[in-house]
């Protein structure tokens, strides 16, 4: 079903079409003059639009054109009576116009047949938006690699959840292939045709997150010169991942606690609402009982959220799988690098299998890589990762990293360089404290996310 704004100065065939197309499901939207389509386009998003070609002031081919300009996603059926017939050809010939339709005794069932026509193709068009975001969105079972009782009783929940379009809340220390968990959901479920959007709600400020879920329409804010469709749309009849969850403003709770509650979302400057059928599963490293309890978020979103939770296990909970997974991880890397090693040394398994990994999967996918990269030999050496030192605090109060003594510097320190030294030192500590979320980060050095993102790429960090 798609929302649909008809335009044609007959007011008639309006509501023979409004009362048409309702019955066949749609979100109906009618409008008697060329002029007012363009304000409707402005402002809301509609998947067809359907306009007469000869109407007086803008005309049909005016309201095409103004719509590809400000909404491309949207399809357009063009209406022609017999004399207009070569402009509605020329129109979709020029790529235009998605269909054209006659006007004759048989019009309504005609109109009918191009919207299901021009929805199927919209919705093909939102698939393969989705998929060349997120290439890799076919994940399954198979791609959770381990044979330990964790890993076991994680696949066999995957199973069993699938099935349903519950809620997910998936949680876990950092790297432990939280996503990897949603994509097996995804697809073991009948909803696995559809899209997988995954968004890290980390790395957005707050109002270009809303943009990003939720979409807008031209006008909403400087810059938006046409509408756009938010990831709920593209993910409509699939499933939305939201990583970090934790990480979203106490505002952005409340509206996505609107969207749980209602199924339908509001782009940003619109003032319609579009119903969204995407299952939703979310993804944190943090304690959420405890940030209920403290007030950082919200507990009516947290029980929405929390219908399923699945927990990801830690990596040393299953060391049995270390060994599976340092040889899965060499295949991976060991032809893109040009290298012909068979297996992980057996002195090294066992020194790997006897490492904690406060980094999980990721960190020891990491190590491989950079094993590979450096082995000469048939057989891969690996070493363990050097221990990182805790950060020291960024908080007031805490112990500065870099303490100057005295009024001036000491005698042959470049002043520039002591500088950049200690802004460096501030942006790993926070990085360290905030376990990489930049937004977060920003905030604790108290700069905004610009200027944050600013002396990232300057120390290239």
């Amino acid at each position: 079903m798609g929302s649909i704004l008809v335009c044609d100065d007959e007011r008639s065939i309006c509501e023979l079409l409004d009362i048409a197309l309702r019955r066949e499901g749609h979100k109906v939207e009618t409008v008697t003059g060329g002029e007012a389509a363009r304000h409707k386009i402005d402002s809301a998003l509609f998947d067809v639009i359907v306009t007469d070609i000869k109407m007086p002031g803008v005309n049909g081919v005016e309201v095409l054109r103004h719509a590809h300009q400000v909404s491309p996603d949207s399809a357009v059926i063009l209406m022609t009576a017999v004399d207009d017939y070569e402009s509605a050809v020329e129109a979709v010939k020029a790529g235009g116009a998605t269909d054209y339709i006659r006007k004759s005794p048989g019009l309504v069932d005609e109109v009918k047949l191009a919207v299901a026509r021009s929805l199927t193709k919209v919705s093909l068009s939102r698939q393969n938006f989705a998929l060349r975001r997120d290439a890799a969105a076919r994940n399954s079972l198979e791609n959770i690699v381990g044979i330990s009782p964790a890993i076991e009783k994680l696949k066999h929940t995957i199973r069993t959840v699938a099935t349903t379009s519950s809620t997910i809340l998936i949680f876990g220390e950092s790297g432990t292939g939280k996503e990897l968990v949603a994509r097996a959901v995804h697809t073991c479920s009948p909803r696995d045709a559809e899209a997988f959007v995954s968004v890290n709600c980390g790395a957005f400020p707050e109002t270009l997150l809303e943009s990003e879920l939720f979409g807008y329409v031209k006008g909403a804010f400087t810059g938006a010169s046409q509408n756009r469709r938010g990831l709920f749309e593209v993910a409509d009849q699939g499933t939305i991942f939201l990583d970090e969850i934790a990480e979203m403003t106490m505002p952005m709770q409340v509206k996505l606690l609107r969207v749980l509650q209602e199924r339908t979302v509001r782009p940003v400057g619109g003032t319609s609402e579009i119903a969204v059928d995407v299952r939703v599963i979310a993804a944190t490293n943090r304690d959420l009982d405890k940030q209920v309890s403290e007030g950082t978020f919200r507990e009516d979103l947290y029980y929405r959220l929390n219908v399923i939770p699945i927990r990801a296990p830690s990596l040393r909970e299953r060391p049995e799988d270390i060994p599976l997974l340092a040889n899965h991880f060499l295949k991976k890397y060991a032809p893109g690098a040009g290298k012909s090693i068979h297996a992980v040394n057996a002195a090294s398994l066992e020194t790997l299998t006897g490492y904690d990994w406060p980094g999980n999967v990721r960190q020891l996918e990491n190590t491989i890589e950079r094993a590979v990269a450096l082995e000469a030999t048939a057989e891969l050496h690996v070493e363990l990762p050097i221990e990182r030192p805790k950060a020291r605090a960024v908080a007031a109060g805490a112990e500065a990293a870099f303490p100057i003594a005295g009024s001036v510097l000491p005698k042959g320190v470049n002043m520039e360089n002591y500088v950049e030294q200690i802004e460096r030192s501030l942006l790993q500590s926070a990085l360290n404290q905030t376990n990489g979320v930049q937004v977060k980060a920003a905030e604790v050095l108290g700069i905004s996310y610009r200027s944050f993102r600013h002396l990232m790429k300057k120390y290239d960090l």
